[in-house]
């Protein structure tokens, strides 16, 4: 329980990092991981691990291939931490999550014409297949890996149970293959596919304000 609590409170800090202090406290639900980690009127509700559900060989099977696939590449940077182990998924990034900004804008615009994500993944899916195991695109620079029926969808469940009417989703990746497929396509949300903050805050603004 003590393990569990920590590695709780280490995804309790990081939405804090990402979207201040009194998040977590400000709003009635907080999900992160897919919904996997889950807090309710700012405390901690439930928890989820991947490693748990598919098993450490297959864990390291996926851990090892990945970094033998990226190891393989000739990109114009490369940084550190390309796998990322996150309560319920590896997140993979060829260039490294300690790039800059800068590195991952130009990362992202070479990614859009090769193809690099979108090539890793269909290796993933077809030398993984029968493993129980989702590979998306996500954000800039990265794919997420995550058990199947794991992907943003699974936060829904929580939210049905306490008879939610309407639940509004934005996400970038709202086309197939992208990680806000999903859920976006969902019929339990209202979706809608956004390109920035400053459109979600337009929209946002539009639909309660």
């Amino acid at each position: 329980m003590e393990s569990l609590m920590k590695e709780s409170q280490c995804v309790f800090d990081k939405i804090k990092e990402q979207l201040g202090e009194d998040v977590v406290e400000k709003y009635d639900y907080m999900f992160a991981g897919n919904g996997l980690v889950a807090y309710k009127d700012g405390k901690f509700l439930s928890k989820q691990s991947i490693q748990a559900h598919v098993g450490e060989d297959i864990i390291q099977d996926l851990i090892n291939y990945c970094l033998r696939y990226i190891a393989k590449m000739k990109l114009p940077k490369k940084r550190g931490t390309f796998i990322e182990f996150r309560n319920g998924m590896l997140n993979v990034s060829p260039i490294g999550r300690s790039c800059s900004q800068e590195e991952r804008i130009e990362f992202y615009e070479l990614d859009k014409k090769e193809r690099i994500r979108e090539t890793f993944v269909e290796h993933l899916r077809r030398d993984f297949a029968g493993k129980g195991l989702t590979f998306s695109i996500g954000g800039q620079i990265s794919l997420d890996v995550f058990p199947e029926g794991w992907d943003k969808r699974y936060c829904l469940g929580i939210l049905e149970n306490d008879a939610c009417k309407k639940i509004y989703f934005f996400g970038d990746k709202t086309l197939p293959g992208g990680n806000d497929y999903e859920i976006y396509e969902d019929p339990r949300t209202v979706g809608h596919s956004v390109t920035s903050p400053e459109e979600t805050l337009r929209i946002c603004k539009e639909l309660f304000f």
